[in-house]
């Protein structure tokens, strides 16, 4: 592998281990309505699982209420019964056509149970960066063993790889951060 391969490949899977950190983020509830919250959720429709944005429209149009309309009014009924076996702690209101999720205001320490989450979520995201970290430098050794790179660039490919690992373990942070301040508004 070149220098050029292994910073890419190591570029692209942390910006994969970002991501994933983003959307579980996104389902994080802070005091106010999200459509992150239900986006995700898996429904068992038409007798297999979807997640809710393929079968349904979700949109947040007040703070405290999430609004899902259902492409298909008959599945209505199946998009309630996936809300209440998340234990989301919403209660559905349905008049037919759309589902209402009222979002109760967090109590102080479910909001801490959250920041707590959050710090959680976000230390995977590093963890996950740094591994992606550890295999590009065995790559980086293992070309230069094979003598398809020389000491210089297997150095060079290492410090790029540092450099890479410091910038993604701040987005990490960053963004716990933001969500963290999101989570604790009143």
């Amino acid at each position: 592998m070149t220098v050029d391969e292994i910073l890419l490949d190591v570029e692209e899977r942390m910006e994969k281990a970002v991501g994933v950190l983003k959307s579980a983020l996104a389902g994080i509830r802070t005091g106010r309505a999200n459509p992150g919250l239900v986006d995700s959720l898996k429904v068992e429709v038409y007798g297999s699982p979807a997640p809710m944005k393929q079968i349904a429209s979700v949109g947040a149009p007040e703070p405290t209420q999430i609004v899902i309309r259902p492409y298909d009014p008959n599945t209505v009924k199946d998009i309630e019964k996936a809300i209440l076996a998340a234990d989301l702690g919403f209660n559905p209101q349905s008049d037919g056509h759309v589902i209402r999720l009222n979002v109760p205001p967090l109590s102080t320490e479910v909001r801490r149970k959250m920041v707590g989450r959050v710090k959680e979520l976000a230390e995977e995201a590093k963890v996950a960066v740094r591994n992606i970290r550890r295999d590009g430098n065995k790559s980086a050794d293992a070309a230069e063993k094979k003598k398809t790179l020389s000491e210089d660039d297997r150095d060079r490919a290492k410090k790029e790889i540092q450099d890479l690992t410091k910038q993604y373990e701040s987005q990490a942070t960053g963004l716990a951060k933001a969500r963290e301040k999101e989570v604790m508004e009143q």
